[in-house]
């Protein structure tokens, strides 16, 4: 028999509408961000930032997660090697030309500099097996599903705490699990350099999705 505890709902807002589309106005202004200020982010807001993301949902609750906040400059300076390593080769040999030919209009090349800028840099690792003692079986299920809730609760805690960032994966990530000292069973899956802009930051002028562009609605007859 599983043990249960009494549900504790958040206050519910007086007018949910208003909620959700406040909420999807706030989300609206998120934006990839490779231009980063210097100015450093208190540890604590970091760690904040993380905890909203352990909250995300996961396949039989092995929550295979982990996340690794590096501030240190040398251990930046090494990732940012190791990065542009692999993204030399990937746009020199890997990627196709519809691949490039999308990446375009974005303007990104090998130049990472950004994750020495930012003062922080948080690296993100599914685990392939749960190592907690008070696991029932080390197994673990759905661990990219459940990695990646956690990261997009993550980057929505990013963007309410007033930061910005960048989903960044350059592949192979097998240098961050070096870099990083992680175990055998963790692999990388996305690096986020976290901070605030730069005063001049810009953006690509990208349109994302209308609505009924990504919404069907089946509603029962009336």
């Amino acid at each position: 028999m599983v043990r249960t505890v009494p549900y504790a709902p958040p206050d519910a807002p007086p007018d949910a509408l208003a909620a959700a589309r406040e909420f999807h106005r706030r989300m609206a202004s998120r934006r990839s961000v490779r231009q980063f200020s210097p100015r450093p982010v208190d540890r604590a807001v970091i760690e904040a930032c993380v905890a909203a993301a352990g909250t995300a949902p996961s396949g039989a609750n092995k929550q295979p997660w982990s996340f690794v906040a590096v501030s240190d400059p040398e251990l930046k300076l090494k990732i940012r090697l190791g990065a542009e390593e692999e993204e030399r080769k990937f746009y020199a040999e890997r990627a196709t030309p519809e691949w490039l030919a999308d990446l375009a209009p974005i303007g990104t090349d090998a130049d990472k500099g950004f994750l020495e800028t930012a003062p922080w840099l948080i690296a993100v690792f599914r685990r392939m097996r749960d190592d907690r003692p008070e696991r029932a079986s080390d197994k673990v299920y759905y661990p990219v599903e459940s990695v990646g809730l956690a990261v997009g609760l993550l980057l929505a805690a990013i963007h309410h705490a007033g930061l910005v960032t960048l989903t960044h994966t350059p592949s192979p990530m097998a240098f961050l699990a070096a870099i990083l000292g992680r175990p055998a069973h963790e692999r990388p899956f996305l690096l986020l350099p976290v901070g605030y802009p730069a005063g001049d930051c810009r953006v690509p002028d990208l349109r994302r999705k209308d609505l009924d562009e990504i919404l069907v609605v089946r509603e029962a007859p009336r």
